[in-house]
């Protein structure tokens, strides 16, 4: 029996994704708005969303691309949301990413999106849950978000994804402990990257003892993207992943609603800080009528109440 054919997405369509992301980027339509371009969705299920991050270096974007390849072998339709950082003089993203993907530039199953990272400092763009709701909806079976090359507290990935990679390579200094530092957190699969390089297999026990004593359950691989070795154990870890159900919903949820308290708490206390009362008790700071622990205890309290008596 012969394989299905690969699904592709009508140009037209991806035409109207293009434009429903730029008007969402940059504040011309709500999501909501910029959504109602596309058509419906067929499918009942949403995309499969594969977040992949990880350290400036690590190869995250030649990874990407063997990743589209596979999964477009298997006959799924592919966008990527590839997290560029910003021009610090035009704002945009610098479309490095597009370029190294140029070779599935002509498979219409595959959309590939640069997105500028912006004032965003945690790994994804402001607007990036809204481009892959918005992908989804065109009808592409999975979504591939990779991040700006990230440290150690750049986690916000796990707010949109299904399965988080994270990506690493030996020789990046003791990139054990920055990963241990957050990004160990977040990953459900760890891909050590030019294991062609001295040092790869240290670094694969490394992580492999590190999740040990975490008492988790990660897989850990060794790739050399650029010629595609170890992709395909990539691949089955994310088949069995996606077979399995596994779904990252419960992290993502208490990630943002984590983040939207906070974001809110933090309105609030600016608006405290730039009300009146707040501002008096700034002005005898400055006038020496009060010290800083003093100042600072009474416009805590300000706050507080603020945040805790929000509408």
């Amino acid at each position: 029996m012969a394989a299905a054919a690969p699904r592709t997405i009508a140009l037209v369509v991806q035409r109207d994704l293009a434009r429903a992301i730029t008007a969402i980027e940059n504040g011309y339509a709500s999501a909501s708005a910029a959504g109602d371009t596309l058509p419906p969705r067929r499918e009942s299920a949403p995309a499969y969303v594969v977040g992949v991050t990880g350290p400036p270096g690590a190869g995250k974007s030649t990874l990407v691309d063997r990743l589209i390849e596979s999964f477009r072998s298997n006959g799924d339709s592919v966008a990527v949301i590839a997290v560029d950082p910003s021009s610090p003089f035009t704002h945009g993203a610098v479309l490095g990413d597009r370029v190294r993907m140029q070779r599935h530039s002509g498979d219409h199953g595959v959309f590939i999106r640069s997105m500028a990272s912006r004032e965003s400092g945690g790994g994804i763009a402001p607007t990036t849950h809204h481009a892959i709701a918005l992908a989804s909806r065109a009808g592409f079976d999975v979504v591939i978000v990779e991040t700006v090359g990230v440290g150690q507290v750049e986690l916000e990935v796990v707010g949109v994804a299904d399965v988080v990679i994270v990506v690493t390579v030996p020789a990046l200094g003791d990139s054990v402990q920055t990963i241990k530092a957050g990004l160990t957190e977040i990953a459900d699969l760890f891909v050590v990257n030019m294991a062609d390089r001295p040092g790869a297999n240290k670094t694969s026990v490394d992580l492999k003892h590190m999740v040990r004593e975490s008492g988790k359950s990660i897989p850990v691989l060794q790739t050399i993207a650029r010629d595609g070795t170890g992709v395909g154990e990539v691949m089955a870890a994310l088949t069995e992943s996606r077979g399995h159900h596994h779904t990252n919903a419960a992290r993502s949820v208490r990630f943002d609603v984590v983040r939207e308290v906070r974001d809110r708490a933090v309105r609030r206390a600016l608006d405290v800080l730039d009300g009146s009362r707040g501002r008096s008790i700034l002005e005898r700071l400055a006038n020496r009528e009060m010290t800083r622990a003093v100042a600072r205890e009474e416009l805590l309290d300000l706050a507080l109440e603020e945040v805790i008596h929000a509408d």
